[in-house]
């Protein structure tokens, strides 16, 4: 590895030693659908969050919950605090497509039509609000 390669990779390793995050990798289900949850608890607070996505009724909120609590526990472990003494809430969540299956289904006269069975990733961020931001 040259040692410009190497000095980035150690700067990108720095700076992911501040971030606090969890990603979900090929969950099967359209992009679409989780972006409307993303964008429901995106800037929201940890515990306000957690219960929207609790009693909403779509099937993504399920995997939403489970990878914010995975990175509420990423931050625990890292600060070696209690989510509970922190001013946790989402910073960034991002939804990106990934793979996508391409099936064949049987159509009149001999023809057929193209199913594509979308999967995204998720990222999501969480962060501490600090006194400065709570005065501004």
């Amino acid at each position: 590895m040259g040692k410009r390669k190497h000095n980035s990779a150690e700067q990108r390793k720095e700076a992911q030693k501040t971030q606090y995050f969890a990603k979900l990798n090929n969950a099967p289900t359209s992009p679409r659908k989780m972006r409307l949850l993303a964008d429901m608890i995106r800037g929201v607070e940890v515990n306000r969050a957690l219960a929207m996505l609790r009693f909403s009724t779509k099937e993504a909120s399920v995997r939403l919950e489970k990878l914010l609590r995975s990175a509420i526990s990423n931050w625990e472990q890292k600060t070696e605090k209690k989510a509970e003494d922190g001013n946790l809430y989402v910073s960034a969540i991002s939804v990106d497509s990934a793979r996508m299956l391409k099936r064949l289904r049987t159509a009149p006269q001999g023809r057929g039509y193209r199913i594509r069975k979308r999967s995204h990733h998720v990222t999501l961020f969480v962060d501490s609000k600090t006194i400065n931001e709570n005065q501004e």
